[in-house]
């Protein structure tokens, strides 16, 4: 389970001084690997699709998870684990992002190279197919609460997430990413269409001219408020929902 924001007695185990990056780790991590992270949450997926929906709101979650979902297993198509991320910095938004991408995983672990074929686990020997970490960058708000670093450290811990923090800019903060971790081709990002600048954004579009070049994978662009609240309470626990009630 994921450690309460509000319990400090795991420290950040990080620092960044001047905007050079460090690993995001917890100083107790998940005994959970991250294949048996992606099975979980893929069940409880499963379950909520299967679910009779009874409410036009239950309907239209159920179609935007479906439609996520193929939006993230067209992009393990198109790139291998090393070559894709996720923004990740603890918010309602990405973190229901992490876990649609999480549930592709489970149900069709990407490709470790190129030559070879994606497909279904078939038993626990599959679990040695996984990467150990899935990838993600942090770029700080420029004034950032104490909590939300706490929450970012216990969550990456909890599913198995990689993640690089940098106290920059956003523009030079992918920048650097991208320097210190070439292989990166594609970034998966929690955008919503009423999100500054996300009108005019599709499920996958080249970054803008002037910026770090990377494909940005949008797979819940077309997402509204009531739906990501639905998703969040279904699959969170109740000290992450009030702690990110304004996130």
């Amino acid at each position: 389970m994921i450690q309460d924001p509000s319990d400090r007695s795991t420290p950040a185990a990080y620092q960044t001084v001047n905007g050079h990056p460090a690993k995001v780790e917890a100083a107790r991590s998940s005994p959970r690997s991250l294949y048996d992270v992606c099975l979980e949450i893929r069940k409880k997926v499963d379950r909520f699709l299967a679910q009779d929906a009874t409410t036009n709101l239950l309907q239209n979650v159920q179609a935007r998870v479906r439609e996520a979902i193929g939006v993230v297993d067209e992009a393990f198509q198109r790139y291998e684990p090393r070559e894709i991320s996720i923004s990740y910095n603890g918010g309602k938004d990405c973190l229901v992002l992490l876990i649609i991408i999480l549930a592709c995983l489970a149900h069709r672990p990407p490709k470790l190279n190129k030559n070879e074929p994606s497909k279904p686990p078939s038993g626990p020997s599959d679990s040695m197919r996984f990467p150990e970490k899935f990838q993600a960058v942090y770029i700080v708000s420029p004034h950032p609460f104490s909590e939300i670093d706490d929450f970012v450290i216990s969550s990456s811990a909890e599913y198995q997430l990689d993640v690089t923090r940098y106290e920059l800019g956003m523009k030079k903060g992918l920048e650097v990413y991208l320097a210190d971790h070439p292989d990166i081709k594609a970034i998966f990002v929690g955008t919503r269409r009423t999100d500054p600048h996300g009108e005019k954004l599709t499920h996958f579009d080249p970054t803008d001219g002037g910026w770090p070049d990377f494909m940005r994978v949008h797979p819940v662009i077309d997402w509204h408020y009531a739906e990501i609240w639905a998703v969040r309470t279904r699959f969170f626990l109740r000290h992450e929902l009030r702690h990110f009630t304004t996130s």
